[in-house]
């Protein structure tokens, strides 16, 4: 695996392949919606390099559940500002993308063995469509997102994203929206934190348990013991990662970028799986 193409290199390897990549995306503080900030510019490259997806599965952090796998079936869904406390701008966002109810029933069926329901009810959290702005301006590309179930384990949502791995042949573009470190307890607001120890060796052995395609690791909680817990005080934004992880294999490349640590304790790292 190469993890260290530059977004230019990457979209010369894109524009090889049929084949859709796999993209995690480190979405941080919602503000990065509406501010100019590296972040947000990395996702706008990110957006010119991708190629258009027949549509967009995502997995966000913010849509937990319990028991069961929601899978969104609207035809519209509806931009949720799930978050308070912040300026009146970011709550006038909008992002007015058409779901698929179609390939959304159909994700249903493909996950019924991991007790997955239809929902009309959620839409686009601040997960998605924080990123998506980004990625795809013109909203004009279907998305949907699924729910990760909370009550399961971590090699879930690995199992998760291998039963999805068949989309990408579809033209379907799966993205995972968390942080590989969030633990919003240990932030320190003050400009230029140094990063929390505990913090720079998870992503630092997130990565390289990724490049070297340990999921098994990566998935295992006694394993990661103290480390997981310091990261991840609720593992919710570490999920769609695996999820990610999980729908690759083999024959994809690994690109990171932002793999920053802002405000102490969360991590931007975001990276995209492509096949060779």
């Amino acid at each position: 695996m190469n993890a260290n193409l530059s977004l230019a290199a990457l979209r010369d390897s894109l524009s090889h392949s049929d084949r859709m990549p796999l993209v995690f995306l480190g979405h941080g503080s919602p503000m990065n919606a509406i501010e100019d900030t590296a972040y947000s510019r990395a996702w706008s490259s990110l957006g010119r390099a991708l190629p258009r997806p027949q549509a967009i599965l995502v997995v966000s952090a913010h849509w937990m559940t319990r028991g069961t796998t929601l899978v969104n079936v609207s035809a519209r869904p509806r931009t949720i500002h799930d978050f308070h406390g912040f300026p009146n701008a970011l709550f006038q966002q909008r992002y007015p993308a058409p779901g698929d109810p179609a390939l959304a029933r159909e994700v249903v069926t493909l996950l019924a063995s991991h007790h997955a329901q239809d929902d009309d009810t959620w839409g686009l959290d601040h997960g998605a469509w924080t990123v998506l702005k980004f990625l795809y301006p013109d909203a004009d590309v279907p998305v949907f997102q699924v729910s990760i179930d909370m009550t399961r384990g971590l090699a879930y949502q690995l199992e998760i994203g291998q039963i999805l791995s068949e989309l990408r042949d579809r033209g379907v573009l799966i993205l995972g929206s968390g942080n590989v470190v969030h633990n919003l307890r240990a932030v320190q607001w003050e400009p230029n934190s140094r990063p929390h120890d505990f913090a720079q060796e998870f992503d630092t052995l997130f990565a390289r348990k990724l490049t070297d395609r340990d999921f098994a690791a990566l998935s295992d909680r006694e394993q990661l013991g103290s480390l997981l817990k310091m990261a991840h005080p609720t593992v919710d934004h570490y999920l769609p990662a695996l999820t990610v992880a999980g729908a690759s294999d083999a024959r994809d490349d690994l690109t990171f970028m932002t793999d920053s640590i802002d405000l102490a304790s969360i991590s931007m790292r975001s990276f995209v799986f492509h096949a060779r």
